[in-house]
């Protein structure tokens, strides 16, 4: 029986690239969507692999609890959990609103107790399991404008080190992966003139690649990540080194 994956935000740029990684090293592939059911839909069709997909609200805990219900009805169990679900409210903090900052804080740091407190268990049960964490360069050194996203992106990496300590002896590992500036949709969607002083920033003089985050991610999920918990892998070209 193939492992199975949840990809938390699987339609996004790094979310798709994980999935298709994935799908393609023999994983059954799961993921949520909160955009409309049609676009949800349309993405799966696009793919060329089979994916479940179910709607979910991953800053919302009773979501995440119904979730759990109906893939364990479908599936049976979780082997790996890929929190990949993420958004961006980004203002400077003089201007930005309690709803900016709570919207992000809870769909990027709350939705990682909200997913992981329905299947850890399971895991250490079964005494296997991968959980990576997506956080990104800004948790790592900061962004004017983004005081919101790197507290939460700066929260995943704390989350990881601490839950890995109290799984690692039931054969479950959690690691956090920091990708710099890939692209993505996303990142693209910045206007050019400061998309190109941002590639400037990066030593490598380019954006990242989304697969090349999902190699990374691929390389945790795998048997041959075993001896590897509680690591944040930067994923950024070089441009923050520690």
């Amino acid at each position: 029986m193939s492992k199975v994956a949840l990809v938390t935000g699987g339609t996004g740029g790094i979310g798709t690239a994980i999935c298709k990684r994935l799908a393609a090293n023999g994983y059954t592939i799961i993921t949520t969507y909160f955009e409309p059911e049609e676009k949800a839909k349309a993405w799966a069709e696009a793919q060329d692999y089979d994916v479940d997909l179910y709607p979910c609200n991953v800053s919302d805990y009773y979501s995440c609890l119904e979730l759990k219900e109906r893939i364990l009805a479908d599936h049976g169990q979780v082997d790996v959990i890929v929190n990949n679900a993420g958004i961006t409210r980004d203002a400077k903090f003089t201007r930005m609103t309690p709803e900016q900052w709570k919207a992000v804080l809870s769909t990027n740091l709350d939705s990682l107790f909200n997913v992981c407190h329905q299947f850890v268990e399971g895991m250490t049960e079964r005494g296997f399991g991968r959980i990576i964490n997506i956080a990104s360069v800004n948790g790592q050194k900061g962004q004017a404008g983004q005081t919101n996203y790197s507290a939460a992106k700066a929260g995943v990496h704390g989350f990881t080190m601490a839950l890995a300590q109290e799984v690692v002896r039931k054969g479950v590992t959690v690691n956090t992966i920091s990708p710099g500036y890939i692209g993505t949709e996303m990142v693209m969607a910045i206007r050019e003139d400061i998309r190109n002083a941002i590639v400037e920033q990066i030593p490598v003089k380019r954006l990242g690649k989304p697969e090349e985050i999902a190699a990374v991610a691929a390389f945790l999920a795998s048997d041959d990540a075993a001896f590897i918990t509680g690591a944040n892998i930067s994923a950024n070209g070089g441009q923050f080194m520690h």
